[in-house]
């Protein structure tokens, strides 16, 4: 309990920092809209062609797209969650909380959750968008808290990523190109926004091995199959595999940090 408690307060903390941020918040519901508007009216036209209609999968450009800009959302989100640790030891506030009677493994883990809930708001907010621009999730309301648990799962991921990054590299100016040089090539070699098929077969390799990929095929499976378990567990379970070893991760890498 005592864990607990501390974790909830770290998440608090880093939270009560997120919601007094009035652009960030903004750029939040921002963001998805310009994916969604934008490129699901740019390359609307792909489904106007049958053979890629019927590589896709769906009839809409944005249906296909929708799921692979929620895990995307959260991969960057997530990725960028070991910002707050070097803002915190540039300011002293880490220092602070070390000297408190505070379980040290609570401070990675309610950083963690602090940015999977970010992440949370962030993909309600894509999905009412996307419910606006006339997309359907198939499995309705217990399809989408799936969903959300799952993006929940890669946002733990990626976030252990980032804070284990973070721990060695002490300054905001050199983590940030990084972590942009682990998004990029993450986003363009997963099947996000175009289908495996689509793929050369080098690349249709590596996407097959991408963590991204095995969280957006069950979100999309969702959204556009429906209860296809075969297709969702394998992704389920290799999420939440990862998940649990990132956080294990970053969780010791942390306490040898202040060892």
């Amino acid at each position: 309990m005592t864990l607990l408690s501390d974790i909830y307060y770290v998440c608090w903390r880093d939270m009560k920092r997120f919601l007094v941020q009035k652009p960030r918040i903004l750029m939040t519901v921002v963001q998805p809209l310009v994916w969604l508007v934008l490129m699901g009216n740019m390359m609307s036209g792909l489904t106007d062609n049958p053979f890629t209609a019927r590589m896709l999968g769906v009839e809409k450009y944005i249906d296909f797209m929708t799921p692979g800009i929620m895990i995307m959302t959260t991969l960057f989100g997530g990725i960028f969650g070991g910002v707050s640790l070097v803002w915190d030891r540039r300011i002293g506030f880490l220092n602070k909380m070390l000297s408190a009677p505070i379980c040290r493994a609570s401070i990675p883990v309610g950083k963690m959750a602090a940015t999977a809930l970010q992440s949370i708001f962030q993909v309600s907010i894509i999905a009412l968008i996307a419910l606006a621009l006339g997309v359907r999730f198939s499995t309705g309301i217990p399809g989408f808290l799936l969903m959300i648990a799952i993006t929940t799962l890669f946002s733990f991921a990626m976030s252990g990523i980032s804070l284990s990054i973070a721990i060695f590299v002490k300054t905001i100016e050199g983590l940030h190109p990084i972590l942009n040089f682990l998004t990029m090539p993450m986003m363009f070699t997963s099947n996000a926004i175009f289908p495996e098929a689509a793929m050369p077969a080098w690349l249709r390799t590596i996407s097959a091995w991408n963590p991204l990929s095995y969280a957006v095929t069950p979100v999309r499976t969702l959204a556009i199959e429906g209860w296809v378990w075969e297709k969702i567990i394998p992704g389920l379970s290799v999420t939440f595999f990862f998940a649990l070893v990132m956080v294990f991760i970053a969780t010791v890498q942390f306490k040898r940090s202040i060892a």
